[in-house]
């Protein structure tokens, strides 16, 4: 029974890890693109941008769904306390979501679309900066008692490297978006995404760098982290990596490829949430309450495992055919307007 106590905890972070780490990535370039929708020059590469989204981004937001419900199951109490401190973020991305939604249903009936064209573009915007309110938050820590419930104040997510980490999260969406747009367009709406790429790139290098070197300066939890051994030497690794994924990406931007920019854009956030996962670990509540304390009676986390071991591996080739069947590109005729 110890060590089911201590085994049970570990896969069900790394379950949650993998659903939170899909949905970053496949609803990344969705808010990304509907972000990239603000700038669009007239209505009809707007509709090009949603089109390219339609089919797909249901299904995406789903592995959000599945990581809130798989926290509560697994680990009760960080839901109710990581919830509680992180209430308006929450509530910011949910209010963006609900824009968002309703945009896409009710852009194709409008005959005035500018109202639901804004509602698409500020909903991404408005999900996303409550996205990076809510990780910033997460890596300074959050303030528990003894028993590991909230006892903060409705703001302390607020803070400069806060809006520092939500608005390289931005940056990173709008660099996911931009490579998927690459992908899926064709012509002059192509070459303007390989150009926002481009930019997209170097804000994120640039804000990476910021977070890199402020996060262990300003919090003495990472910093003690981050130079123990040996995982010294794992953390010194990716920077550089990191460094070499983007020159690979910009070098492919600057050859005009069209499918490496996105691979290597995947690979980016693979690294960075290794990066993060090691920087938490064992912590489901950052610096206060490990995933053992936190953790759900040994019997719930086994069941829970049964029934999610089925519906892993539904959603994941739902989501593989969704991306074979709409692999072609999306020109201006497809949308139908």
């Amino acid at each position: 029974m110890e060590t089911l106590e201590y085994f049970l905890p570990q896969v069900w972070f790394v379950i949650l890890a993998l659903f939170l780490f899909l949905y970053v990535m496949l609803d990344g370039f969705d808010l990304g693109v509907g972000i990239l929708s603000l700038t669009s020059s007239d209505d009809e590469r707007r509709g090009i941008l949603m089109t390219s989204l339609s089919n797909i981004w249901d299904a995406n937001e789903t592995w959000l769904v599945l990581m809130a419900g798989g926290l509560f199951g697994a680990f009760p109490l960080a839901y109710g306390t990581i919830l509680s401190a992180l209430y308006i973020p929450i509530l910011t991305m949910v209010f963006g979501f609900i824009f968002r939604g309703v945009a896409f249903e009710f852009r194709e009936l409008s005959n005035r679309k500018v109202f639901w064209n804004f509602a698409f573009g500020a909903g991404s915007f408005t999900a996303a900066l409550g996205q990076g309110f809510a990780l910033g938050a997460v890596l300074k820590g959050i303030k528990v008692d003894e028993a590991g419930h909230f006892i903060g104040t409705t703001w302390d997510w607020f803070s400069i490297p806060s809006v520092l980490v939500a608005l390289t999260l931005i940056q990173a969406y709008v660099l996911i978006g931009s490579t998927y747009l690459v992908w899926k367009t064709s012509g002059e709406l192509q070459t303007t995404h390989f150009k926002t790429a481009k930019i997209a790139a170097w804000t994120t290098l640039i804000g990476a760098i910021f977070i890199t070197i402020t996060t262990p300066i300003i919090y003495e939890s990472s910093r003690t982290r981050l130079f123990q051994q040996p995982l010294v030497y794992i953390f010194a690794m990716i920077p550089v990596l990191g460094v070499l994924l983007i020159w690979q990406l910009l070098r492919s931007l600057n050859r005009g490829e069209e499918r490496a920019p996105f691979v290597w854009t995947i690979l980016l956030f693979v690294l960075t949430f290794l990066g993060l996962g090691l920087i938490v670990f064992p912590y489901i509540i950052p610096r206060q309450t490990t995933i053992y304390e936190a953790a759900a009676d040994p019997s719930s986390l086994v069941i829970m495992i049964i029934f999610i071991g089925f519906l892993i591996p539904v959603m994941l080739f739902y989501n593989l055919y969704q991306y074979i069947v709409f692999r072609g590109k999306v020109t201006g005729g497809q949308y139908g307007e």
